[in-house]
Formats: C-alpha cells, sequence, structure tokens
C-alpha cells in the first residue's frame, strides 16, 4: 500500500492559545499557572508556564504513576524501615508493615503521605536515587522537558523542579491511566493490611467543585502553595496548574469556572462516520473505513473563530488491505491550522484478488 501523502498524527496536537478568551479570564494570583482541555490538549490559559519552580507534593502525580504502571498494586509488601518516620505530611507507617501497595498509593495521594512516597520508591527500585532515575526517564517520555526530579515525595531540594506546563500535562496523562483516575477522586479510603489506616482525600475540589475530579495538592515553604487540579462538564475535561498560589482553593475554581464558561465543547467529526474507499486489485471495489476516535474540541463561546473539516484519503489504495491498516485522516483546522487530526482506518479486510477470483468472475459472467 502506497504511503499517504499528507502525514498522519495519531495524537491530537497542541495549538496556541487565543488571546480573547485568555483576556477573560479572572486574575490568577500565582506565580505560574496553565490550564488546558485535556481531551484536545488545547491551552485556554498560561502564565509563566515555562518557569522552572520547586513543586512540593504534586510531585506524587509522577510517583503514584509510576506505581501503578509497575503492576504490582495487588501486591502486599513490606514497609522498610527507611520510610518510617519521614518529615512532612505522613499516613503513619510502621516498620515491617505489610500492605497491599495500591495502599500506599491511596496514602500517597489522599493524604500526601511522604512515608508512602519513600516506601514506593524502595520497593520499586531499592532506593530514591534509583527511582527518581525511573522518574525522570517517564518525565521525558512524556515531553515534560523542564522537569528534574530528586525526591519521590517533593521535600524540598534545589534540584528537583518544574514547570506549571509539564504539571498539567502530567496530571492528563495521569488521568488517562483508569486506576490512577479512580485513586485522585476516591474521598476516602480504608487500607487493608497489618495496620490498617483511614485516610481522607485533601483535595478540597472533589467536595467544593462540581465536576471535581482530582488531582494532587503540595506545599512547602520553598515552593509555596501548590495545585494540579481537573474537572468534568459538558464533554471537556480541563486540567491545570498553579505553583507558589497563597489562593490555591479559590484560584482554581475560579480558572475551572472561567474555562467552562469561555469554551464550549463541539463535536466536529464522529467515530460513527463511514468513508467509502475505493481499492484496486481486490476482491471488493471499495472498502468501509472509519476514524479511530471523533473529534470532539472546545471552541470559545460566542467567539469568531473559524473551523473547517478536512479529509485526507489514500487515492491508489492496493488490495490486500487489512481491518485496522491506516487508510487516511481528517483533521480539524481552526483559523486555517490543524488543531487536530486523527487517522482513518478500514473497517473491514479486503484480499487481493487472485487468479481464482477472476475465473470465477468469467465464468458466471458467461453463464450469467
Amino acid at each position: 500500500m502506497k504511503r499517504l501523502c499528507v502525514a498522519l498524527f495519531a495524537v491530537l496536537l497542541l495549538i496556541p492559545r487565543i488571546a480573547k478568551a485568555e483576556e477573560a479570564f479572572p486574575d490568577v494570583p500565582a506565580e505560574a499557572a496553565y490550564l488546558i482541555e485535556a481531551n484536545s490538549g488545547r491551552v485556554l490559559y498560561a502564565k509563566n508556564e515555562s518557569a522552572r519552580l520547586p513543586m512540593a507534593s504534586t510531585t506524587k502525580i509522577m510517583t503514584a504513576l509510576l506505581a501503578i504502571e509497575s503492576g504490582r498494586l495487588d501486591e502486599l509488601v513490606t514497609v522498610p524501615d527507611e520510610a518510617v518516620g519521614t518529615e512532612g505530611s505522613s499516613m503513619y507507617l510502621r516498620t515491617g508493615e505489610r500492605i497491599p501497595l495500591r495502599d500506599l498509593v491511596y496514602g500517597l495521594m489522599l493524604v500526601s503521605g511522604n512515608d508512602a512516597a519513600v516506601a514506593i520508591a524502595y520497593i520499586l527500585d531499592g532506593g530514591t536515587a534509583a527511582f527518581a532515575d525511573r522518574m525522570n526517564a517517564r518525565a521525558r517520555a512524556l515531553g515534560m522537558d523542564d522537569t528534574h526530579f530528586v525526591t519521590p515525595n517533593g521535600l524540598h531540594d534545589p534540584a528537583h523542579c518544574t514547570t506549571a506546563k509539564d504539571l498539567a500535562l502530567l496530571g492528563a496523562a495521569a488521568l488517562e491511566n483508569p486506576a490512577f483516575a479512580e485513586i485522585a477522586r476516591t474521598q476516602y479510603r480504608k487500607t487493608e493490611g497489618t495496620n490498617p489506616h483511614t485516610l481522607k482525600n485533601k483535595n478540597r475540589l472533589l467536595w467544593e467543585y462540581e465536576g471535581g475530579i482530582g488531582v494532587k495538592t503540595g506545599y512547602t515553604k520553598a515552593a509555596g502553595k501548590c495545585l494540579v487540579f481537573a474537572a468534568e462538564r459538558g464533554g471537556m475535561k480541563l486540567v491545570g496548574a498553579i505553583l507558589n498560589c497563597p489562593t490555591m482553593w479559590n484560584t482554581a475554581k475560579s480558572m475551572l469556572d472561567a474555562g467552562f464558561r469561555l469554551y464550549t465543547a463541539k463535536q466536529f467529526v464522529s467515530a460513527d462516520t463511514v468513508f467509502l474507499i475505493p481499492v484496486q486489485n481486490g476482491v471488493k471495489k471499495t472498502l468501509c473505513a472509519a476514524p479511530i476516535r471523533g473529534i470532539l474540541y472546545p471552541t470559545e463561546t460566542g467567539g469568531e473563530e473559524t473551523f473547517a473539516v478536512e479529509t485526507s484519503l489514500d487515492p491508489d489504495l492496493n488490495a490486500p488491505v487489512r481491518a485496522g491498516d491506516t487508510v487516511g485522516s481528517v483533521s480539524l483546522l481552526r483559523n486555517g491550522v490543524v488543531a487536530a487530526t486523527v487517522p482513518i482506518v478500514a473497517a473491514e479486510t479486503v484480499e487481493p484478488a487472485g487468479f481464482g477470483y477472476y475465473l470465477r468472475k468469467a465464468v458466471s459472467a458467461f453463464f450469467g
């Protein structure tokens, strides 16, 4: 099958923010802030988003994600002595305590247990330094180019830093993991193991904001108050990050309110759209194809943006074609610039027309 003449992108592209809507956002009294619509990647607000700053316990989003991705959540683990008595917020682990790794993640996320973070680092990698290497490798894979992890819990270290942009991207990526999303939105948890703990989530947005789904608080004297936050409404998932913000709860709410007020999700392409594409040298002359997902995109409420949908299909499609093969793409253009591109894939298999096919066709024509 010939290559498509247009570039295909399997993920939605980030695009620049629109100043008109940004100007309508309330004052954000944070040293740095960033807000995106996670499903599309559209940037809704940004302030000093690339400034490298300490992140405090928002670090634990990465620690939790790596623990989940280890595939060991249901394993009963032993709390190492190195974790016990870690300074700051704690789930009050005991040396030798047996607890499911899953519940260490709950303690990490709900009550911001610094001891849980150290325990996870030792259980997965034998120490915090090796675990930091794992954290940094995962950060690079997520495109967090301005982030450097030193500790698993965010206790201050001059080299431990991130940006509001990187944190929001991390929060959005973590929420794509169903186990992480479930833990992040949990209000209460009673742990299992030899020393049960009763946990209450410190994230007030789960109680105080309609559609709140997480994500993580943070505070140290050096970092100030930090928050990664998220909410879902009207087909949009807004994820934001604020660093060094003394009014983090009210600020997060006002940013979310503005995002939901100023933008409205619109379905430009349905996942149920069917394309009929000509096939050469196949047992069928056409095949059915469909986009791998729809394009639901946030538009400025009452704005003057222009949108167009463009489809690019392989003009020289030759059999064999297998179900799932990429045969084109559909793109959404905002103000003439590509905002999102989704591959179109074959919904059926078309085998090549061999000698037997043509023989049967000739016989049918002769006797027909």
